[in-house]
């Protein structure tokens, strides 16, 4: 495998940024990591990083260059800053970015297939919520998504934080429920639609959004959505993910 650092510009955010890449490498003499032959145009995983983290973690505190190495899988993990993975009221247009201008210059740069059935996103906790949000609002672009203890409640989450000043720089005081921001609204609203991606939602029984997590599920439930759950002991840390990153690109549904 190849990683990545790379720095580049964004017109959307006029300022350089960053994403770390990882990209599928065969090799036949590399001692400890098994390869697989590699496609013209990869199958690609978009990893996003949670609220304290950047595009650098998922790198530093798992293991995931080497789990994606037999499966012939690209990671691309940009860098979002305190977004929550939206145009911010009081600050920049991190959702544009993300979801029109970070797919064009990423293939531009790499070979990453624009096919939907090779596109995925993932995420854990303030990225859970970014990568169902992604995929919900932009279903002709992934054929499936999967939130690591995510804030999939927003709306309790702002409820809940009436003085939380990220929250706010975000959101301002805009009325989010029932709008693009709002996943369980989301998942009423699309439940219907025949392109939809496959969900996979995981989290952590003594999680501090663990019960965000059950709400989302019940709704999914009741609205029968197609849902893969996996709701076990574990808290809000790395060691939590590094195991369950390891369960969802299980589940993923790749190319052989």
């Amino acid at each position: 495998m190849a990683l990545i650092q790379c720095q580049f510009y964004s017109e959307v955010l006029n300022l350089s940024t960053s994403m770390t890449v990882i990209l599928p490498q065969q090799t036949i003499t590399q001692i400890g990591m098994q390869t697989k032959k590699i496609a013209d145009k990869h199958q690609t995983l978009y990893l996003l990083h949670g609220l304290s983290d950047d595009d650098t973690i998922w790198t530093r505190r798992t293991s995931i260059e080497r789990y994606v190495a037999p499966l012939g899988l690209a990671v691309v993990m940009p860098q979002v800053h305190h977004s929550f993975y939206t145009d911010m009221v009081y600050g920049n247009k991190y959702w544009t970015f993300l979801t029109e201008e970070l797919p064009s210059i990423a293939r531009s740069f790499f070979p990453l297939s624009d096919a939907r059935e090779d596109n995925f996103v993932a995420g854990l906790s303030m990225g859970g919520y970014g990568a169902f949000k992604w995929a919900l609002n932009c279903p002709d672009q992934f054929s499936a998504a999967a939130s690591l203890s995510g804030a999939v409640d927003i709306v309790n989450r702002i409820k809940h934080s009436d003085n939380d000043r990220v929250l706010r720089l975000v959101y301002g005081d805009e009325e989010i429920s029932e709008t693009e921001h709002d996943l369980l609204s989301l998942i009423e609203k699309t439940h219907i639609n025949e392109q939809k991606p496959l969900l996979y939602q995981c989290c952590g029984t003594e999680d501090f959004l663990y019960e965000d997590n059950i709400r989302f599920k019940e709704l999914c439930e009741k609205t029968k959505y197609h849902l893969t759950t996996d709701f076990g002991p574990g808290e809000h840390e790395w060691g939590y993910w590094d195991k369950t990153i390891q369960d969802v690109l299980k589940w993923l549904p790749l190319k052989n």
